[in-house]
Parts: structure tokens; sequence; C-alpha cells
């Protein structure tokens, strides 16, 4: 059932675009951003404080998750509700399968569950403590256990454990790039780097004070330093940092364009989401959003 939809604008023609969902989890609502143009498609009211959200563009689909009850619902591209389903209340984050389905961590219980794309429950695995974010490259899946300070990595289709590793203190973000593995630790104020296959960390990059989000753009890795202000830049090969951004008041969730040229991200404080160029340094466009935005995990992608 839709709940209620308080705007909808359309952007221009009806066809392909470049979307972002993000959650303003104190203003309770989910906005569609056509992220070529900055304009607002669809703004929706979702009670329990969204916050995690996963954008599937092959299935046309965006996963949120209300962090004050575990509900999870999904929405079309349009912003309407086409489905849901009660989780634990320790529902957190969430990463889009290649299925049409769904990667779940679950903070309190410790686990990590997958449902297909009719949103029933195929399997689920224990991780470590108070898992965060997840991430999938279609072959593995793994988990930031927080208050473990490792990552947790998993077979995608099985859930069988394929390795555990040590990282930065408290990790929360995580996301697979390039062959590796990226978890932004926020304790510790560092990215670190995994080796998937082999289960261990091979480097870290300094950033700037309690990253939250990480993503990479113009052969270039970008983080959300949510006390800093700021964006830290950095090679993904040299594990050098490059540059530091001033974006906004508490930069949090961040995400690729998907014509890989920038960044946008997502600002708690100030209600803003900002649009970085990858080669330029520079923000190239910023638009008001309702308050408390987070957007945390993978909310951009291609329409198709």
């Amino acid at each position: 059932m839709i709940r209620w939809l308080v705007l909808l604008v359309l952007a221009g023609p009806a066809g392909a675009a470049d979307l972002a969902f993000i959650t303003s989890q104190n203003a309770g609502a989910v906005s569609v951003i056509d992220l070529g143009s900055g304009a607002v498609r669809a703004k929706v009211a979702l009670p329990g404080a969204p916050a995690p959200v996963a954008y599937d563009p092959g299935h046309g689909r965006a996963y949120v998750v209300a962090a004050q009850t575990g509900r999870l619902t999904v929405l079309d591209e349009d912003g309407l509700e086409i489905g849901g389903r009660d989780l634990p209340e320790g529902a957190f984050g969430i990463a889009a399968a290649a299925d049409g389905g769904v990667f779940i961590t679950e903070w309190y219980q410790g686990r990590l569950i997958r449902l297909d794309a009719e949103l029933r429950e195929l399997w689920s695995v224990p991780t470590g403590r108070a898992p965060a974010g997840v991430a999938t490259d279609g072959i593995l899946v793994a988990t930031a256990d927080r208050d473990d300070d490792r990552v947790s990595i998993y077979d995608a289709a099985t859930g069988a454990v394929r390795a555990r590793a040590a990282v930065g203190r408290h990790p929360y973000a995580v996301a697979f790039h390039a062959g590796r593995l990226w978890t932004a630790d926020v304790q510790s104020d560092t990215v670190s780097v995994i080796d998937p296959q082999a289960g261990r960390m091979i480097g870290q990059v300094p950033t700037g004070s309690h990253p939250y989000g990480v993503a990479f753009a113009g052969g270039r890795g970008f983080v959300t330093d949510q006390y800093a202000g700021t964006v830290t830049v950095f090679d993904p090969e040299t594990l050098k940092v490059t540059a530091t951004l001033e974006t906004g008041d508490y930069p949090e969730g961040i995400a690729a364009l998907p014509d890989g040229s920038g960044v946008v991200v997502a600002h708690w404080d100030s209600n803003t989401l900002v649009w970085i160029d990858a080669a330029r340094l520079q923000i190239t466009r910023e638009i008001e959003l309702p308050d408390g935005p987070r957007a945390f995990g993978a909310f951009t992608g291609r329409q198709e």
C-alpha cells in the first residue's frame, strides 16, 4: 500500500535518466532526484526514520530501510511503493543482489539476511558484532562488522564464509572496487583496503574525522568525513591522499554518478546534495533536501 505521496515533479520527458534515491531520516522522506538536471522527480513520506537505501536500476526499484522499525519498503522509479516487508528492528545495511533481491545486515542479532526478488528469505548467516554496511560484487558479499573491527566475506549465492579480515576501528561503510574491498573506519579515521580473495588488509588511507562512506569515480576515491565537513580524495592505486574538499556540514552518504564523471554527497546537517566533478575536484551543483539526509548505501544508478 502506498503510504502517501507528498510531491511528484516530472523532471522532463519519460525515458532513461540518471537517478538518486536520497533518504532523509529526520523528515521521514525519500527524494527521487534526476542527477542530470538536479530536479526532484518525487518526494515520498516514509515513517520510521528511513536511512539505508539501495537503488537497483536493472530492476527499476529502490529498497529503503526504516532505522527505527526495520521495515523494508520497495519503491519504483516514480517513488511509488510496490512492496515491503517487516524485518527485525535492527535491519540496517542493504545492498541490491544481481537477481533483483537484496542483502541486509541485522545490527542487533549480528546476521546477514538474503532475500529474493519477492522478499522471501533465502538464507541467513551470522556476522560479527553490529554489522553496518554491506556490499556485493555479484560473486562475494561483505559486511562491515563494526564492533569487531573487521569485515566478513561470504559467497553471494550460498552465504558460505569465505574470509574474515581485521580492518581499522569501527568500520561502517563497505564497497567493492577494482577487485578490492574498502571500508570507512569511523573511529580510526582511515579507509582500509582488503584483498577479498586472500582475506587480509593490504593498506590504509588516512581520512578526515569520522569517515562515513566511500565511493569511486574518474580514477579517484572519495570519502565523506562526517565531523570535518570535508571529502577526502585519494589515489586508489597508491593510496595517497590528493585533496581535501570542503563540501558542507556533516557529509554522510556518497555515491558515484552513473557516467563515472563524479560523485554526489548528502549532508546531514546542511540538508544538501552536492555534485563533485572527479576531474576538476570542484562542486558543480548543490540542491536542498528535506531534513537529515543520510543516503547510506549505493543510492545512484542509470534508469534502464
